[in-house]
């Protein structure tokens, strides 16, 4: 079957302009591996009248292959007249050092180089070459390997400075285009191996399904259509449940608001997915709402705490600072005018004995709450009030010599207190 190389040439601006992803004029950077997609990309956006520089990474994966892909874009450039800018990768060497696969180490090296050699050319966006067969795949992909709504949209149109005018296309149609220019192109080998996922589903599911149901693929792609439209409707609701469920500027989550909302788990999956929690470890969360206080979950780079009340979100990067003190020694006098604030602290300057230290409270310890007689263990005192297990594991003491002289922003110790029999007086006061 013939095809017109003006109407592809049309349907793919009509695309660009329907989606918002380039304007006349632009200057973009054309992801080109020399296969046929990305090479009908550059073909239609030359013809299209964008200004095109071109990028191209060897990954060094398939010996001569990948030093043949490399010349053939060279010579392409050239032809064209368009600047190209090549990358080498040793992407077996990143993977094993980073123990991801082939395929993650190779996905990451190239978008960040996409996106520094964006900036360097100041171009208005990357350009790849993905098409509709491509978002089809994607969507049983992530079906087999299991996901929410969110990963059963296809391949979007953007992403960021990403954008990918070609979905509008199939394979079948960029090959014809390809053939009426007379337009060679490349064909990796890698990509007719069943060994990888996404090339059984490429090379066996998708024909399979479509000897099946013909139509299979294009139900596929209106299926993520229709879920791209609802996970704007999830996306507006999920950010509605957050607003009525955090607390503390995002630092923790209200347990009774949680269970009020209509899919409890799903919102704390959604909450604490991005903090690099599992679907397995907010389901081991859930389920320990009901539960004694004090239960800890961990991802990398995150905590959650169940409190009495809230789930505790703690940033585990984030480093623990003692607070910065500021300590003055005055004459006293009666009628001399003490703060009352929780963030400082008076004392009298000749019960201080020994210098004055600052560490996190430990357990066994006990003081001799201002106004009170008797000693009185921290972890009794902050129980007592109800904070919250985060607050107690950063709770500062400022010692005196052995002994804690005051719970720093809570109370101070009644052996040091000021009396009739004062004659200079120690503030010291918490700074910022």
């Amino acid at each position: 079957m013939s095809i017109s190389i003006a109407n592809i040439n049309r349907r793919v601006a009509r695309y660009i302009a329907q989606k918002h992803l380039l304007n006349a004029g632009d200057k973009v950077l054309v992801a080109l591996s020399g296969g046929a997609d990305s090479v009908a990309l550059l073909r239609v956006l030359l013809s299209l009248g964008y200004a095109c520089e071109a990028a191209h990474c060897n990954f060094q994966l398939r010996g001569e292959e990948s030093d043949r892909d490399e010349t053939f874009v060279r010579q392409l450039c050239e032809e064209c007249r368009i600047p190209l800018h090549v990358a080498r990768f040793d992407t077996a060497r990143e993977a094993a050092r980073r123990r991801i696969s082939i395929e993650m180490a190779a996905r990451e090296l190239r978008y960040a180089w996409f996106e520094n050699l964006r900036a360097e050319c100041k171009a208005h966006a990357v350009a790849v070459a993905h098409h509709r067969d491509d978002s089809a795949e994607t969507f049983l992909l992530n079906l087999l390997r299991g996901t929410g709504i969110n990963g059963l949209q296809g391949i979007r149109p953007r992403n960021g400075y990403i954008v990918r005018p070609l979905l509008c296309l199939d394979r079948q149609e960029i090959v014809r285009f390809l053939q009426a220019l007379g337009q060679p192109y490349v064909t990796d080998s890698t990509n007719l191996a069943d060994e990888y996922l996404r090339n059984k589903i490429r090379l066996r599911l998708l024909p399979l399904m479509q000897q099946i149901a013909p139509s299979a693929k294009e139900n596929i792609l209106k299926t993520a259509a229709h879920l791209a439209d609802a996970a704007l409707l999830y996306r507006q609701a999920i950010d509605e449940g957050r607003a009525r469920v955090l607390r503390d500027n995002g630092q923790a989550i209200d347990i009774a608001a949680l269970m009020q909302e209509p899919a409890p788990s799903t919102l704390l999956f959604e909450l604490l997915h991005p903090l690099g929690f599992n679907e397995s470890q907010t389901d081991d969360i859930l389920q320990a709402l009901s539960g004694q206080a004090g239960k800890r979950f961990a991802s990398a780079s995150w905590r959650v705490v169940k409190d009495r009340e809230r789930l505790l979100i703690e940033d585990l990067g984030q480093p623990l600072l003692p607070p910065e003190l500021d300590i003055r020694t005055y004459d006293y006098a009666p009628g001399f005018p003490l703060p009352r604030d929780k963030q400082a602290a008076c004392f009298d300057a000749d019960k201080l004995m020994h210098p004055l230290t600052l560490r996190l409270w430990q357990k066994g310890d006990a003081f001799v709450p201002f106004g009170m007689r008797g000693k009185k263990k921290v972890s009794d005192y902050l129980t007592d009030r109800k904070m919250p297990l985060n607050r107690k594991e950063r709770q500062w003491v400022l010692c005196c010599g052995e002994e804690i002289a005051w719970l720093v922003g809570e109370r101070s110790d009644n052996r040091f207190r000021v009396d009739d029999g004062t004659r200079r007086v120690t503030i010291v006061r918490v700074k910022g």
